[in-house]
């Protein structure tokens, strides 16, 4: 038997739901509680939702954007298919999270409102983080400001402190399960593999979480505390500076190695204060982590220098730092560098302009080679791709597209940087490549809205609707990247808009 929470959850009223679907069938369209003798009432069904698209899926559920169509206020609605539920095992799993969700009331947390089923499936009708996962921002910008980084941090930090008084420990908190809502603030989700204190059918010794984030002891004695979340904090708060968490390998086996053995580094540029606290949140002994009980409890980690002049009772009501392009500097000798494009970039007409006249040039002294795609015949390509393929130790990796440019570069993502060969193409296409290996790493995607900005001589980011890449060319050759990018990207839409006009003429 599933016990599953129907209407608003300050009510107290259970459903009991038989695990064997067939008897299900009349418990739910009369929408009868466990006594079998009342109705249930006002409760919602499917029927008074409009389902809209698709924000999540798992094994054995999905999360889909919902309207109520009544109140017309929007909702996310997890939606857990009762034959996957019992054929993976994960009852415990569903009634464990439907319990902790009641419990919570806190904006940190994503909340439930609704609980219901049909024949086939159950509900959990949750509050909608419309900003999504916390994950994709850190992906997009590569990593945080010091600002961000402290405000970010001390939010979940406020938010662990909550959970634990209530007697909850995570056990998977990473930044996938961290969504932002309409202002920003993170809100906190995903509570399968909790352990609720006073739980008989739980169990804190078994193995949950994911390879980056979980603890030594998970990993070790099978245990998990309240501190194992502050070591997944302190991983968070070194992804959120560096931009890579600080366990990582080819495979989940040597993450767990390296847990165990506490192998990691801080690479250059990393803040001091930032990097102290880490080194007191990741600690192989639970019970010598800043935070924990057994070191002063949440007092003494607030009080880290890190959280200095953090309002901790007026979090929820300030406005959150803006997320936007960011590249930390590595060395003292360095700045950190910032975006200066507008949120939705510059016009199409004079998308390099502000960024030529920031460096004293003019548009007589860039190399004239706008129209290079739209200029070159038949006969010329054909003559150069030829040539390209005989000499050119890059051509395997272009798909028999034209190199139009191609140089060494370092793509960055926060502090960390990787040697590549950016090859610009015909296409257009911006293939990078391991010189040492010679294997393919990716390609960065092309679009309208792809957007190159010099930073400086060496610098210059490259955004794209999803992600912003960071590149540095270690001879100064920054500025000539930009143009022939925007060079290439004027020739491939200016184009494709004329070729429409004409078509429509």
């Amino acid at each position: 038997m599933i016990n599953f929470l129907d209407e608003k959850c300050s009510q107290n009223e259970n459903w009991t739901i038989p695990v064997d679907l067939g008897k299900a069938k009349e418990t739910v369209e009369n929408g009868r509680g466990q006594s079998g003798n009342k109705p249930i009432p006002g409760k919602k069904k499917a029927e008074d939702f409009e389902f809209g698209k698709l924000i999540g899926e798992g094994s054995y559920s999905t999360v889909v954007l919902a309207r109520d169509k009544k109140s017309h206020k929007e909702y996310a609605v997890k939606i857990l298919e009762k034959r996957l539920i019992i054929k993976e095992h994960k009852v415990k799993y569903v009634s464990r999270e439907k319990e902790v969700f009641s419990r919570l009331n806190h904006p940190f947390f994503v909340r439930l409102y609704f609980t219901f089923q049909d024949k086939e499936r159950l509900y959990f009708v949750l509050s909608f983080a419309k900003n999504g996962e916390l994950l994709n921002y850190i992906n997009k910008l590569g990593s945080f400001d010091e600002y961000a980084t402290r405000f970010y941090a001390a939010e979940i930090t406020s938010a662990l402190e909550y959970l634990h008084d209530q007697g909850i420990i995570h056990r998977d908190l990473k930044p996938e399960n961290i969504l932002l809502d309409n202002n920003m603030h993170i809100q906190i989700t995903d509570f399968g593999t909790a352990f609720v204190e006073g739980d008989d059918n739980a169990r804190a010794q078994s193995f949950v979480g994911t390879a980056q984030y979980v603890s030594p002891e998970l990993l070790t004695a099978k245990s998990a505390f309240k501190s194992s979340d502050l070591w997944a904090l302190g991983c968070i708060i070194y992804q959120f500076a560096a931009g890579l968490p600080p366990f990582r390998a080819t495979n989940e086996y040597q993450i767990f190695q390296k847990i165990i053995n506490l192998e990691y580094n801080f690479p250059d540029g990393f803040d001091p204060t930032t990097k102290e606290l880490v080194e007191c949140l990741l600690v192989k002994d639970p019970k010598q982590r800043l935070g924990c009980p057994e070191m002063g409890g949440y007092s003494k980690l607030k009080a880290h220098t890190f959280y200095e002049d953090i309002p901790w009772e007026k979090l929820a009501d300030l406005e959150p730092p803006k997320l936007a392009p960011f590249l930390p500097a590595k060395s003292k000798s360095q700045e950190d560098l910032r975006s200066g494009l507008n949120e939705g970039g510059d016009d199409d007409d004079d998308f390099d302009e502000r960024m030529l006249a920031q460096f004293g040039l003019s548009d007589k002294e860039r190399n004239k080679e706008f129209g290079l795609l739209s200029n070159i015949n038949k006969e010329d390509r054909k003559r150069k791709l030829d040539k390209q393929q005989k000499d050119s130790k890059w051509h395997r990796f272009v798909e028999n597209n034209l190199i139009l440019k191609m140089g060494l570069v370092d793509k960055r993502k926060g502090l960390f940087a990787r040697r590549r060969q950016l090859l610009l193409t015909e296409g257009p296409h911006l293939y990078y490549v391991d010189p040492q290996a010679m294997v393919l790493k990716g390609e960065i995607p092309w679009s309208r809205e792809l957007r190159p900005e010099a930073k400086n001589f060496k610098t210059f980011f490259v955004h794209t609707p999803n992600r912003t890449y960071y590149l540095e060319d270690p001879n100064g050759y920054a500025i000539d990247w930009v143009n022939k990018i925007e060079d290439v990207h004027k020739d491939i839409y200016q184009r494709s808009a004329s070729d429409s006009v004409a078509e429509f003429v």
